[in-house]
């Protein structure tokens, strides 16, 4: 977003075929007059508010659009984007639709007005003759307007009683446009705008984040006299900007890097300025320093230790394996009770008559078999917990839970081993490992995980 002291000219300049190589199309939400008087309406203002500097007569959006749009209609997305704007903010745009000599930015130039144009002109009349000087200002007497002649000089005006002396046209400027959260609100609105028309997920824009990892790159305008300034800053950053991206590969947490993006490069500037001023040239070697730093962590971060299994794989293989028996044998029971009885109950109230008394036997029969087979069932959960060791059911399901939670751990480790480039052990080494940790437990006096220490029953 730019600020725009000459707004004709402005104006002029973004939609004049002649001065524009590639223009595709203009879009105007009124007509061309009411930018004439915004002008003069923000002059005026600036005049009688006696502030230094350049008058702002509106201001200027440049949005950055993928290429890939060239192939919309030009007219229909320069709408688009306008309208949408004008009903969000509720003021006046004109608009352009670019591509530079190149062909490689295609973009669009929007200009937006701070003020509103009021449904009815507010005007003031002059109660007395009222004197303004050449700069028009108003002044209290007409002799502060005369020349040595006795003449009204030149550039001076007087307005005659009744008269109207100020008319105004404008609400005053919304002060939003120049809140520092507007750029940040409008660059999101246009980027989901974007993303509506954007085919590929991949290519989904995304607003930079002043809170993100990253430093933004800085734009360089035409004719820019610190164009080479700039393009030294921008390399040190697009460096700083690959580091991250390394960082975050590797596995680096990006809490950690913002971390680092907070002590060495934002702290470290901010205590530049306040000792030696606005010095550019220092950034580069905040930065520098801020890479090197970061380089360092990544280096450790590349040698990942591979974690220690502190678990028998087989013994808890073969914890699976009973607890899968004991979950078949619950699906047992809820096949008999759910299912199988409720059918063979139903066909035996459905075999009425006497005629049908061999039938309800078979069928009693076939019932009074699957009740005991419920029975076995439902017994059987104790059997298979206490024929491999265990006391009942629940001492084995504390045992399975704790070497299982030790596995879990295990995994959520050595998945991020994984990530950070560390390579799966073979089968040797994972026994001898093993081994070695259990010779570290049982000279520290810890026993490892195995069913005999977990408190179970004696097999």
């Amino acid at each position: 977003m730019t600020k725009i002291p000459g707004l004709k000219g402005r104006i002029s300049y973004i939609i004049s075929p002649l001065r524009q190589e590639n223009l595709y199309a203009v879009h105007e939400t009124t007509e061309r007059k009411f930018w004439s008087q915004l002008a003069k309406c923000n002059q005026e203002e600036f005049t009688k508010s006696g502030t230094e500097g350049r008058c702002i007569e509106a201001r200027e959006l440049i949005i950055a659009l993928p290429e890939e749009f060239v192939d919309y209609p030009a007219e229909s997305m320069l709408d688009i984007f306008t309208t949408r704007f004008k009903e969000h903010y509720g003021v006046e745009c004109i608009s352009a639709l670019h591509h530079n000599k190149r062909k490689t930015n295609y973009h669009i130039h929007l200009i937006f007005s701070e003020r509103k144009k009021l449904d009815e002109p507010v005007e003031k009349i002059a109660t007395r003759n009222m004197f303004y000087d050449e700069s028009g200002k108003h002044v209290r007497t007409k002799k502060e307007i005369l020349g040595e002649d006795g003449q009204v000089r030149k550039g001076c005006k007087i307005v005659a009683k009744g008269d109207v002396y100020e008319r105004k046209l404008f609400t005053t400027k919304d002060a939003r446009f120049k809140d520092e959260k507007f750029l940040e609100e409008v660059k999101q609105s246009y980027t989901d705008l974007i993303n509506l028309y954007v085919g590929d997920d991949d290519r989904k824009l995304t607003v930079f984040s002043r809170d993100s990892a990253y430093l933004p790159m800085k734009k360089i305008g035409k004719n820019n006299p610190k164009e080479a300034e700039i393009i030294e800053d921008n390399k040190v950053r697009q460096e700083w900007n690959y580091s991250v991206d390394e960082a975050l590969i590797v596995g680096i947490d990006e809490r950690k890097v913002n971390e680092v993006k907070r002590e060495k490069i934002t702290a470290e500037v901010k205590n530049s300025i306040e000792q030696n001023g606005n010095r550019p040239g220092l950034f580069k070697r905040i930065v520098e320093k801020a890479i090197a730093y970061l380089k360092k962590i990544i280096k450790k971060w590349k040698a990942p230790v591979e974690p220690i299994m502190t678990f028998d794989i087989k013994e808890f293989n073969k914890l699976k394996e009973i607890r899968a028996r004991l979950e078949s044998n619950i699906e047992n029971v809820r096949l008999i009770e759910g299912k199988v009885l409720p059918r063979l109950e139903r066909e035996l109230k459905e075999a009425g008559g006497w005629r049908n008394w061999k039938k309800r036997e078979e069928i009693q029969c076939k019932i009074d078999e699957a009740k005991e087979r419920l029975a076995i069932f439902k017994q059987a959960g104790e059997r298979i917990v206490q024929s491999e060791g265990y006391r009942d059911v629940p001492e084995f399901i504390r045992g399975y839970n704790k070497e299982a939670k030790e596995m879990l751990k295990y995994n959520e480790v050595m998945n991020k081993y994984k990530e950070r480039g560390g390579k799966m052990p073979d089968k040797e080494s994972v026994s001898k490992r093993l081994e070695k940790a259990r010779q570290e437990a049982k000279k520290r006096n810890v026993k490892m995980p195995t069913r005999s220490n977990e408190g179970r029953g004696a097999r």
